[in-house]
């Protein structure tokens, strides 16, 4: 039997209400945060003109814009509102967001076929772990941006549970969606493509579809995920990843969430200007002569000082450093086109250095390691340095913090009592006391 074979055959066979309490439990947080990001990023000024373009009628649920949609649009708009804000839970070991290329396609299925709680995150469980082991077993080409590749297969995947498919099926259909992927380019997360926050809608739209293609009859390639990802957008596939601890060690409990609205590749960096913050007061832009960074590969690919607009900030270094130091915080108003365009951010950002140590790199994917060196104009200097980020499973952010991120999303759009329903509701469904019906009744509560 081969590893896609036996992942299938895995992913048929899970039940959500016999995984272990902790599986569950994270699921339920994995979930709020999500829907978090989704409602906050539906508020967007694109998202609203997106929405009013795509009619699609239909009784699917799309958060915070009021509003249902058919099937496919409902995961499309969904899925991109959830990455806009570039607030929902990663993976380190996939280097992507699992989560946000699955949920919507199972949330729209899920009504579509008139689904329960448990089918609901039956497939929730799956799509994110076989878009993450895949994940995982990759190695994406340099110019790929990791949004709507692996992804996709899991939105396949979670379909398929949720549709009931056997493991025969459950393979035909994720061969398929390895199929329906999107040539991605990471210089739209550089450049400030808004483009690319359509990407993980994509994902989800494409896993529907190569549902109703394998229910039609249409077949994949044999081993479609290693055709894929060994050749074609990754540069090396090791399929022993997709079986890793299979069953026991989970990826859903060994996620990431975020508190700094940007890119993941940042958050060391912040998280080292936090250690310096918490010694004593930061200096004045005007006091800081230059700032050095230290960091891994990835993050010191995010060099541009000067983002030409929200997207390009999350996505920048000595943006964020500057942001942070200027404005005191790396939540949402410090990487929105107020920050874009305040002279005394960009000033402070050109005199931001970034580059890779190469000892840093090797220390991936455990760590996510960063060294800060602020050099004043009296010869003086601060430093701050971290391995592990804030928010991964080996130093997590506590229940109260995510409680309080989700509240300050949704309340974008919500009233904080009715905000404060939905997240209770949606913590209920997965510790099994809130219907799948009456928790999207509450999603459906237009913005005040």
């Amino acid at each position: 039997m081969t590893p896609i074979e036996q992942l299938s055959r895995f992913a048929a066979a899970i039940s959500f209400a016999e995984l272990p309490a902790e599986v569950r439990d994270q699921t339920g947080w994995i979930l709020a945060d999500s829907m978090g990001a989704i409602v906050a990023g539906s508020a967007e000024p694109e998202m609203q003109a997106l929405s009013g373009r795509l009619s699609g009628s239909g009784d699917c649920t799309v958060p915070g814009l009021g509003r249902t949609a058919s099937a496919d649009v409902a995961a499309l708009l969904n899925g991109t509102a959830g990455t806009f804000l570039e607030m929902d839970e990663g993976n380190r070991f996939s280097r992507g967001h699992p989560a946000i290329h699955a949920i919507p396609a199972a949330l729209a299925l899920c009504e579509q076929r008139a689904g329960d709680a448990q089918a609901f995150l039956s497939a929730l469980v799956v799509g994110y772990e076989v878009g993450s082991r895949i994940g995982a077993a990759s190695r994406l080409r340099a110019s790929m941006h990791p949004h709507g590749t692996w992804g996709t297969i899991g939105a396949a995947a979670a379909c398929a549970r949720l549709a009931g498919l056997d493991a025969a099926a459950m393979r035909e259909t994720i061969n398929i969606g390895a199929s329906m992927t999107t040539a991605t380019s990471k210089r739209t997360m550089l450049e400030g493509g808004l483009v690319r926050n359509v990407y993980a809608g994509l994902s989800n739209r494409n896993g529907l579809l190569a549902l109703q293609l394998a229910e039609s009859g249409f077949t994949g390639e044999h081993d479609g995920v290693a055709s894929l990802m060994g050749g074609i957008v990754s540069e090396h596939f090791d399929p022993a990843e997709l079986l890793r601890g299979l069953g026991q060690q989970w990826h859903l409990t060994q996620n990431y969430f975020k508190l700094h609205s940007c890119c993941r590749f940042n958050h060391g960096t912040l998280d080292a200007i936090d250690k310096i913050a918490a010694r004593g007061a930061l200096p004045a832009p005007e006091q800081i002569r230059q700032v050095h960074v230290d960091s891994y590969a990835y993050a010191a690919e995010l060099d541009d000082p000067a983002p030409r607009n929200t997207l390009a900030a999350k996505f920048s270094v000595p943006f964020a450093v500057a942001t942070r130091i200027v404005n005191g915080s790396s939540a949402l108003a410090s990487f929105s086109w107020d920050a874009v365009r305040d002279t005394r951010v960009l000033e402070l950002a050109r005199r931001v250095t970034v580059r890779e140590d190469p000892q840093m790199t090797l220390r991936l994917p455990l760590e996510r390691p960063a060294r800060v060196r602020i050099m004043l104009t009296d010869g003086s200097s601060l430093q701050g340095e971290v391995g592990v980020n804030r928010g991964d499973d080996a130093l997590p952010y506590s229940r109260a913090e995510l409680r309080e991120k989700f509240m300050n999303l949704s309340t974008r759009v919500w009233p904080q009592a009715h905000a404060a329903q939905v997240l209770e509701a949606t913590l209920g469904m997965a510790a099994g006391g809130t219907s799948f019906s009456a928790w999207t009744r509450l999603l459906r509560q237009p913005a005040r």
